[in-house]
């Protein structure tokens, strides 16, 4: 078994997905949209957008669509685990350009550097890292 969060936009889904690419994150794999080889479509409105992603990188996978009912993200936050402290700040500063950071990077009582952040897209991100 393993776990495979599945991230919801309600029409950005692809511009999150390059702005992941472009961070460094990884890259798409699959990328299926509303409405092309027989795809259904709910709504012209959602045509072309993205109906099924498959994001992956070193350590990452999870999935993402557009719908256009979909909730605003709250409540959840995708973890970033790091053994490299300098390789955590520095995705930590690109994903947070257009974003709001919410908790600095910094060694907390616990012992590990934290941050957290919410990206441009809306979506809650935390950074860990145990080494120094």
């Amino acid at each position: 078994m393993r776990l495979s969060p599945s991230l919801f936009f309600t029409t950005n889904c692809e511009p999150a997905l390059a702005f992941y690419e472009e961070c460094g994150l990884g890259r798409a794999t699959i990328l299926l949209r509303w409405g092309d080889n027989g795809m259904p479509v709910r709504t012209e409105a959602m045509r072309g957008k993205i109906l099924h992603a498959r994001f992956e990188g070193p350590g990452v996978l999870f999935h993402a669509s557009d719908n256009d009912d979909a909730e605003p993200m709250k409540g959840s936050a995708m973890m970033l685990e790091f053994d490299d402290l300098a390789a955590m700040r520095e995705l930590f500063q690109r994903m947070a350009a257009g974003g709001r950071i919410t908790v600095p990077v910094a060694r907390q009582y616990w012992g590990s550097s934290f941050g957290m952040l919410v990206d441009a897209y809306g979506v809650q991100w935390m950074f860990s890292c145990s080494s120094e």
